[in-house]
């Protein structure tokens, strides 16, 4: 791919590359805190009341922030019974048909998560806890990377219409 497009599809894998790395950090900033917290609890006798909910947090981003890099790299779940005996232009369809309901889940997903960041931003809303941190930071976040599906599904659209026009032996993943 060439052109605006290639350019296009290129800097929004390098971007879904860039977050999807971030996320993968978190698993140490998770790890840690947890710790932190058992060292606390079972050896200073001093419990921290908000480990466990940061952990709970940082573990949704993690799970919104690695979206677009699994979609880019094509480690999402898939149903391989009918998949795995299609021809490799007849499974580059198959994704192309599948990225378009994608695309629509997302665009539901992204109202309702634009609706519910209003909410809690006209709101103040916060969770009913002891550390009662605010939600705004987690749904911001899950609304931004909610976006960057988006941008990343309609970047899959044009490598599968790509490998389509090149005869279907070339894939959005590479050869087949």
């Amino acid at each position: 791919m060439k052109g605006l497009i290639g350019g296009y599809v290129r800097t929004i894998d390098g971007l879904s590359d860039i977050v999807g790395y971030m996320a993968a950090a978190l698993i140490f900033v998770m790890g840690g805190v947890l710790m932190f917290d058992a060292f606390t609890r079972n050896v200073i006798e001093m419990p921290v009341h908000w480990a466990i909910e940061f952990t709970q947090f940082t573990l949704a981003a993690y799970y919104f922030m690695g979206g677009a890099m699994t979609l880019k790299n094509n480690e999402h779940v898939r149903m391989d019974l009918l998949y795995g005996t299609l021809s490799p232009r007849g499974q580059t369809k198959m994704d192309l048909a599948t990225v378009g309901c994608l695309l629509f889940y997302l665009g539901v997903l992204l109202a309702g998560s634009i609706s519910s960041l209003q909410y809690a931003i006209a709101t103040g809303e916060r969770r009913f806890s002891i550390w009662n941190p605010s939600v705004i930071p987690i749904k911001a976040l899950m609304t931004a990377c909610l976006v960057l599906m988006m941008l990343q599904a309609i970047a899959l659209v044009f490598k599968h219409v790509a490998a389509l026009r090149d005869g279907g032996t070339e894939t959005a993943e590479g050869t087949r």
